[in-house]
């Protein structure tokens, strides 16, 4: 093994700076060309891996706020008690014990966020809740 050693410890390696920016200046180097890998970005390597490849939006996305969150949320429900088909498969699919759960996490939401949301907001809970309850009952009731 000290005979590999030495070997090995005569060999060097050479360090090759790819930076296309100078760190001094900032200013792009003239000694690197442009590298023949393209990279993709992560979304569309996920979208590779799914088999599926989805078209750019040419609609902005709405804003995040609170109440598009709980929407958000409250569309997953619809979906698990079969109200609204799956975006994946296009199926309209029950499971009624997940509706359960998303309905129960926008109850925890509620809760927590008592006091602290205004008016609109606190309606769009109550009303939201109310209406996948009543829903969650039909949904079981069917089964």
């Amino acid at each position: 093994m000290a005979s590999e050693e030495g070997k090995t410890q005569g060999k060097g390696f050479t360090v090759r700076d790819r930076r296309r920016f100078s760190p001094e200046t900032g200013e792009a180097r003239p000694d690197t060309a442009e590298s023949p890998i393209e990279t993709a970005p992560a979304s569309a390597a996920s979208e590779a891996q799914d088999g599926h490849a989805h078209e750019a939006h040419s609609e902005p996305l709405p804003e995040i706020n609170f109440s598009t969150f709980v929407i958000s949320l409250s569309t997953q429900t619809l979906m698990h008690l079969g109200e609204v088909p799956s975006p994946l498969s296009g199926k309209v699919e029950t499971d009624v014990p997940a509706a359960k759960q998303m309905i129960d996490l926008l109850a925890t939401l509620r809760e927590k966020t008592r006091g602290n949301l205004n008016s609109n907001e606190d309606q769009l809970m109550e009303d939201i809740l109310f209406d996948l309850r009543m829903k969650y009952v039909e949904a079981v009731k069917k089964r």
